[in-house]
């Protein structure tokens, strides 16, 4: 009768030995069996067979106290179970307490998101030589409860579905589509190209914040007007040729907007200025996705329903300070105001 030589058992990669195998590696070491044939009747590697017999390998006593060696399926398990408690990475609480102090205070009193603490420490030369952890471990410290920061703090973590997209008809553009915008515009790669918006609180008899983004270096510009018109948005923008001068146009060299009536006459007060004026399509804020953004931003410190004449130009003000100063992953986490700084020296 003829003896298979070679098991058809297929090998299996990458998984541990379970119990059973470990007591059919005992019963076979019984009968003799070589190693190389344990393993091709298991289908392991030989290797693998070797390191377990030597892990389940214990030193006997015989009654006339002289000794042997034998293996054990049970001490290999034990062995094996104590190796696995030990894998793994380690908490690295006690080595990053200064790191997670500073997180606490950047994430509850300066409203910092842990992905900008993280990444603002990374390139940080004070942090070069202090252990930290990365944005997702930091995340998971928060959802174990062992920052004092807790979700509900986090601005947001949330998942929103995606809106389908409306198409409607009924609302005309006040001046040149976005449809004419340069390609440039939308790749980010050149400085000087703005989106507008309003942002409001109570709907009637308030005051609203006008609202412009930069869209390559995503710096903020807020300016608080009695009343949504066009006159109200025409003088403030007109404040900026007081204070760049000559270099409007270089700073502004467009603006989008969106279908308000508050920006029916933006194209012919920014013209005389040498800034190109471009509309999006009706209903389409995502469009203006950078502007629509620091808006989401904006309504953590302006509640929707919140009356806006209850905030002072300086509370504004400070709000926009914040804006600037807050480290963006998309820009490397640099704040919008190094970026903005950078470009103007350009210009400069």
């Amino acid at each position: 009768m003829a003896v298979q030589s070679k098991s058809t058992t297929t090998v299996r990669s990458f998984k541990h030995l379970s119990v059973f195998e470990r007591g059919q590696i005992a019963a076979l070491l019984k009968e003799g069996k070589t190693q190389r044939y344990i393993a091709n009747k298991l289908g392991r590697s030989p290797s693998t067979i070797s390191r377990e017999i030597k892990r389940g390998t214990t030193i006997q006593r015989r009654s006339d106290l002289s000794t042997y060696e034998e293996y054990f399926p049970e001490t290999g398990q034990a062995i094996y179970k104590k190796n696995r408690m030990n894998c793994g990475a380690k908490c690295k609480l006690a080595q990053v307490e200064d790191f997670l102090k500073f997180a606490e205070d950047k994430i509850l009193h300066e409203k910092w998101s842990p992905d900008a603490v993280a990444g603002s420490c990374k390139r940080d030369p004070k942090w070069q030589d202090a252990t930290i952890v990365c944005t997702k471990t930091l995340y998971s410290y928060i959802d174990q409860g062992l920052l004092t920061v807790r979700n509900i703090d986090l601005s947001l973590k949330l998942r929103l579905k995606p809106k389908s997209k409306r198409v409607r008809q009924n609302k005309r553009i006040m001046g040149i589509s976005i449809d004419q915008r340069p390609e440039e515009v939308q790749q980010r790669q050149t400085f000087g190209h703005w989106e507008i918006d309003t942002v409001v609180g109570k709907r009637a008899n308030d005051s609203v914040i006008l609202t412009l983004t930069e869209r390559k270096t995503r710096h903020e510009l807020l300016f608080l007007l009695d009343t949504k018109d066009s006159n109200a948005v025409n003088n403030a923008l007109l404040e900026l040729k007081n204070y760049y001068g000559e270099q409007i146009s270089n700073v502004f060299r467009t603006i989008t907007a969106d279908n308000g009536s508050e920006f029916s006459e933006l194209s012919e007060t920014m013209k005389p200025l040498g800034i190109e004026v471009y509309f999006s399509h009706p209903y389409s804020s995502w469009e203006r996705g950078t502007n629509e953004r620091h808006n989401g931003l904006l309504r953590r410190f302006v509640p929707k329903g919140k009356a806006i004449k209850e905030f002072s130009a300086a509370t504004i003000e400070r709000i926009q300070h914040w804006l600037n100063k807050l480290p963006r992953k998309i820009l490397g986490y640099k704040t919008p105001e190094e970026c903005f700084r950078e470009e103007l020296s350009k210009i400069a």
